[in-house]
């Protein structure tokens, strides 16, 4: 069996005040393409698919019209993640058209999309982000699905929740799919889960999801299957297990970079072959990439003179190195370089900053302004500054003295 693994579309987000809707348009053309040229089965999206809960409208669309088209081609398996509001995610999950399958119930976690090709069935089981606080009520022992023997006595109210931790709500969920897998065999499975695990490699555009100062899983968590299909991290990776055992753990990472700590991430989706054993391997098809993301450090005056002209057509973090803040620094750099994104003045060689003092109602506030300025700068300030700062001074304290 093929599958596509993809996740962290985070349809309706921005670079930096970029709007990147009209490329995530392309990665979804891309990934209708590829389903069809590769003769894909099952497309499996591992949460993330918005940006946030309340998505907008045109990413609302954008996002039905890729379903629509995905779903031609082959089964759909889509989890919601920590973005994404999974009661909105799957609100009409019953009504979805054959084919594509919204998991978004914690309760029915452990209830399978099953997929039969030669070899026999595959059960897909979508675990949604696992929020410690919400659900460890919910996936306590003897509450809800899979409960069986090991209800115990009163009802679910009165039973301890699990631990406010990432680790015990997947394991619990873990543990409701191996109990079902258990009654099926002869099946092999793939578990679609959107979580932090242990040895994952993150990046600056991931929201923070630490519960009580933990935000990972261990890998060992989510043993018991054949390959698991996992969101949240936007780089593409492996976790866990070496080549040849199993479960095989992998994050397909996000289509486009969110933040220029993706610099050097290569944007891919994952194609799985599945065999008759539930051996998985896996070849990363790379995205289309709207816009290379690119840095340079330098002085405003080697940064504008051509020798970094290649850089003009990327997406760009700029760091200028002038001792003295330049005038109209950021016009100047977006002027030649008009993709420039973030324009940052890291000075070398600048005065030393003022020593800290203690600044009380007696202290000179023309004083206090000037050390701003040299701060700010890296500069003494000028005779024309220290002017502006004071006729601002005196206006504010004329204005303030006459109200």
């Amino acid at each position: 069996m093929r599958i596509l693994h993809t996740s962290d579309w985070h349809l309706g987000r921005t670079l930096h005040g970029v709007d990147l809707l009209e490329h995530q348009a392309a990665f979804v053309d891309h990934l209708v393409s590829l389903v069809a040229e590769r003769d894909v089965d099952v497309v499996v999206v591992a949460g993330d698919v918005y940006d946030r809960a309340v998505p907008s409208v045109p990413s609302v669309r954008l996002l039905g019209s890729a379903l629509r088209r995905l779903s031609e081609h082959a089964v759909v398996v889509v989890t919601p993640g920590n973005h994404d509001s999974a009661v909105r995610l799957g609100f009409a999950a019953e009504l979805m058209r054959p084919g594509l399958h919204v998991l978004a119930s914690v309760e029915a976690l452990d209830r399978p999309v099953v997929v039969a090709d030669e070899h026999g069935p595959v059960a897909f089981y979508g675990l949604p982000y696992l929020d410690p606080d919400t659900v460890r009520h919910t996936l306590a022992p003897g509450v809800g699905a899979g409960a069986g023997a090991d209800a115990g006595p009163g009802p679910a109210a009165e039973r301890p929740p699990l631990p406010r931790s990432h680790e015990a709500v997947v394991a619990a969920a873990m543990d409701r799919v191996r109990t079902d897998l258990a009654s099926r065999p002869g099946t092999r499975s793939v578990v679609v889960a959107h979580a932090f695990v242990s040895g994952g490699e993150a990046s600056e555009s991931e929201r923070d999801i630490r519960v009580g100062g933990v935000d990972s899983v261990p890998s060992a968590v989510l043993d018991g299957v054949d390959y698991v299909a996992l969101g949240h991290l936007h780089g593409a990776q492996r976790i866990g297990a070496s080549r040849g055992e199993r479960p095989v753990i992998r994050y397909s990472g996000s289509p486009v970079a969110f933040s220029f700590g993706e610099l050097g991430h290569v944007k891919s989706t994952a194609l799985v072959d599945l065999d008759g054993g539930g051996g998985a391997t896996v070849e990363l098809v790379p995205a289309p990439v709207p816009r290379r993301l690119a840095e340079v450090t330098d002085t405003l005056e080697h940064l504008l003179d051509g020798r970094h002209d290649e850089l003009r057509d990327a997406w760009l973090r700029v760091h200028v190195t002038d001792p003295v803040h330049p005038e109209r620094l950021y016009s100047r750099v977006k002027a030649h370089f008009p993709h420039a994104l973030v324009v940052l003045h890291e000075p070398v060689g600048a005065v030393d900053a003022p020593a800290l003092r203690l600044v009380t109602a007696e202290t000179d506030p023309l004083e206090v302004a000037a050390d701003f300025v040299a701060f700010a700068s890296g500069g003494v300030a000028t005779d024309a500054e220290l002017a502006a700062v004071r006729h601002a001074y005196e206006t504010a304290r004329s204005a303030e003295e006459s109200a």
